[in-house]
């Protein structure tokens, strides 16, 4: 059995992007591995949220792991702060992590570039504490987006440094994992590109079918093909795949069809789209709702998490100690 590991920043709420990106494919591997699936509430600090915030966002995310199908007696479900080795190991990783290579990551180049107020120490070392969260558990396989897998190739670049340095087989190098599907990302609903957390942009599984509607509704076209068999503008083929991840078959296809013929409708299209999503969404709303409401449930989950990925955490950061040479008298 393989060791699974992934985890979503707590910086607000979980969206469809979320949803066909990571959280159906967890839903599936939990079943198949050893997984561990965290809340990282420790990289959100990078942005410096609204500490009144913060606690609800990781509630938020926790109860829609949970409303998506995680379940907490299969899968090792927690928070990242609640493992306190995590910070270890990432100090402990950091002392061979080179500032070169950090400042070339693309992340970083992209953060300083977002916002240059705010370059701190800790967006630099993001990918040391990303390998951290891996190696801790040492996993084999982590599910990431094209925008994590030069982070995750660092991470195998730390993991085999490490052992070249201390003469040990002791990290794995951890490779990208899918469930042997391709990467689904669903595109935002402004035409910007991938779906996210900013007004407009994203549809989320808290929505209210209203909510949904209007979104959707709102979304970016243009004035049509002139053509037939055209292209599709990037607008228009958004909506497309956000279609193709939540209709059938048929829905797609007659759609696709009137495009081609030039016949289409966007009103048709968008209302179609809409009523889909909110047949994806619906259910796992009303988990959402349930599970918000009984903090007694949302506590044992994260404790027990936190008991299982503790204990897992220790075995590592012992042995790591013991190789690099720090030992108790």
């Amino acid at each position: 059995m393989e060791t699974v590991l992934s985890g979503i920043r707590s910086t607000g709420r979980l969206h469809l992007g979320n949803y066909f990106g990571a959280l159906r494919n967890f839903v599936k591997m939990q079943h198949t591995d050893r997984c561990f699936f965290f809340i990282a509430d420790y990289h959100s600090l990078t942005t410096h949220p609204d500490p009144k915030a913060l606690h609800g966002n990781v509630k938020n995310v926790l109860a829609e792991y949970l409303a998506a199908g995680l379940d907490p007696e299969v899968a090792t479900i927690y928070i990242q702060s609640d493992v306190p080795q995590v910070a270890e190991l990432s100090l402990l990783l950091s002392m061979h992590a080179y500032i070169g290579e950090l400042e070339r990551t693309a992340s970083f180049k992209d953060k300083i570039r977002k916002q240059p107020e705010n370059v701190n120490a800790g967006l630099l070392c993001y990918p040391v504490l990303m390998a951290a969260d891996i190696l801790l558990h040492r996993a084999t396989r982590v599910p990431v987006g094209k925008d994590q897998e030069q982070h995750l190739e660092l991470t195998r670049r730390f993991a085999r440094r490490f052992n070249q340095i201390y003469g040990t087989e002791f990290f794995p190098e951890s490779q990208p994992y899918n469930f042997g599907e391709a990467s689904v990302k669903i595109p935002g609903l402004d035409g910007t590109g991938k779906m996210g957390k900013s007004e407009g942009n994203g549809i989320f599984l808290s929505d209210p079918d209203e909510v949904i509607r209007k979104k959707v509704m709102k979304a970016v076209t243009d004035s049509g093909p002139t053509a037939p068999d055209s292209p599709m503008p990037e607008v228009i083929a958004n909506l497309f795949t956000i279609m193709k991840a939540v209709s059938t078959p048929d829905t797609v296809e007659h759609f696709t069809g009137l495009w081609n013929r030039c016949e289409i409708r966007y009103g048709d299209l968008k209302k179609q789209l809409a009523e889909d999503i909110i047949k994806t969404v619906a259910p796992i709303r009303a988990n959402i709702g349930d599970i918000l409401a009984d903090g007694a449930y949302l506590h044992k989950v994260a404790s027990m998490g936190a008991e299982r990925a503790r204990a897992s955490a220790d075995r590592t950061v012992s042995q790591v100690r013991e190789i690099m040479g720090i030992t108790r008298f």
